[in-house]
């Protein structure tokens, strides 16, 4: 341990620090995937030609990483924002009222199980070690829930969800442009589908879930989401 960060073996490394990177990642290429590749095949379905097909596609990736990108920042900015704003009312009381916040530790180390007088003591020895940091980081756990050495980071956020994006969406715009005018729909389909159950089981492994219900989810919304967009595609172009 060193400066109040517990540092875990190997094999009891824990994974929720990845929460903030891996839930833009994985939602950045799993939403290029699906909603270009369901821009596309509507597109197709409505038996438009490659060009047209392509130019939504490239249009499809543009909006979308800056759209992820964006909400990404705003949302991250925002719980940012609030982590600040709760860090800094507790800074102030620990300065003004250090004997409630001591009392209100040891409440809480009564309410998850120990005794009042352990839990006193827990509290009376949180309180009086270290610097105002660490005190700081003390009871911004245990009050709040908050890690002071994981907050929100916007910018990383948004700039992994619009590259992520990017990534999953290069996928079936390619597929796309080289496939026949036969296969284009199916083969994209396919292939995108293949590519969501890869991504969501590596997200769940990457997270410590289990993967095979990860992989299904991301697949059965896939499936709704092409389903669909063929079917108005079809509808359409019938009309037009």
């Amino acid at each position: 341990m060193a400066h109040g960060v517990v540092e875990h073996s190997a094999d009891e490394r824990h994974l929720s620090s990845r929460g903030a990177w891996l839930r833009a990642g994985v939602l950045g290429a799993n939403d290029g995937l699906i909603s270009t590749t369901s821009l596309m095949v509507g597109v197709a379905a409505a038996s438009a030609s490659r060009a047209s097909i392509l130019t939504a596609g490239i249009a499809g990736l543009t909006a979308g990483a800056l759209s992820m990108a964006a909400g990404e920042y705003v949302s991250v900015s925002s719980q940012r924002d609030v982590e600040h704003a709760d860090l800094a009312r507790e800074r102030a009381e620990l300065v003004d009222k250090p004997d409630e916040e001591r009392d209100e530790l040891m409440y809480i180390y009564m309410a998850r199980g120990l005794s009042e007088g352990l839990a006193r003591q827990v509290a009376q020895e949180l309180s009086s070690k270290g610097n105002e940091h660490e005190r700081l980081a003390i009871h911004a756990r245990d009050e709040l829930g908050i890690d002071v050495n994981a907050l929100a980071r916007p910018v990383q956020a948004a700039v992994v969800s619009a590259i992520s994006f990017v990534f999953g969406a290069v996928l079936p715009v390619v597929i796309m442009a080289v496939s026949s005018k036969s296969l284009r729909i199916w083969l994209t389909m396919a292939v995108t589908l293949v590519g969501l159950v890869l991504l969501g089981s590596a997200g769940a492994q990457l997270g410590g879930a289990p993967k095979q219900r990860a992989a299904l989810r991301v697949l059965v919304g896939g499936v709704l989401a092409f389903a669909i967009s063929v079917g108005i595609g079809k509808l359409t172009g019938s009309v037009v």
